[in-house]
């Protein structure tokens, strides 16, 4: 069972400052319910991360599956399935693509398009979707993003300098579109790392990338 990350008490707290600074361009009454959604995203890249080995990380990837499928009867056993079973928007049968998503990556290295393609969908198509439906806003332009971010995401985070380069090059054929700002502010700095390229560090938090932050938020673009 994946854990609650330390530092975070309840477990339901945004760790990415980048998606913290995007959720202040939210709409207020928009704001809880699009965190859990994100931080879910984040729960289940932890179980990936930290499980060691891709069993492991299959097992708890299926735990999630599981919890989610029942979402009522699960809520106890971690606190951001709590406060989920909570939030009316929450619907558990759109949120488990992320899992799918996740579980592309357990393939082998180096993984080929197809996997990272069911990767890019599951994950970031799906993230970026019901967030752009919780802000009222076009949920077709938004998956295509989201899987340019997804993939850009990925490829700063991965040691297989193979699969690093082929998600980078995916990311690359994915066009820019018009987003509502929490989401122009995710896209920007994903077309920016892909612009860069793997030869360059993503420096979270450089004033560079702050300002480029902000200035989607600003602008949506």
């Amino acid at each position: 069972m994946p854990s609650t990350p330390a530092g975070r008490a309840d477990g339901t707290v945004l760790a990415d400052p980048e998606r913290r600074l995007a959720l202040a361009y939210a709409p207020r009454d928009r704001r809880d319910a699009l965190a859990l959604v994100w931080r879910l995203d984040e729960a289940l890249g932890e179980a990936v991360a930290r499980a060691g080995s891709p069993a492991l990380a299959q097992m708890r990837l299926a735990w999630w599956h599981e919890a989610l499928s029942g979402l009522g009867a699960a809520a106890q056993a971690d606190p951001l399935l709590a406060a989920l079973a909570k939030e009316p928007s929450a619907d558990p049968a759109r949120l488990l693509p992320m899992i799918d998503g996740w579980e592309a990556l357990l393939d082998d290295l180096p993984l080929g398009e197809e996997a990272l393609a069911a990767y890019a969908e599951g994950r970031g198509g799906t993230l970026f979707r019901l967030t752009a439906e919780l802000l009222g806003s076009d949920a077709g332009a938004a998956e295509e993003s989201g899987r340019q971010w997804a993939l850009a995401d990925l490829a700063f985070r991965l040691s297989d300098p193979a699969t690093a380069g082929r998600a980078l090059d995916m990311a690359r054929r994915i066009a820019a579109r018009r987003l509502p700002r929490p989401l122009a502010i995710l896209s920007a700095l994903a077309r920016r790392d892909v612009l860069r390229g793997l030869d360059r560090p993503r420096e979270q938090g450089s004033p560079g990338r702050v300002a480029r932050a902000v200035w989607a938020g600003l602008t949506g673009r």
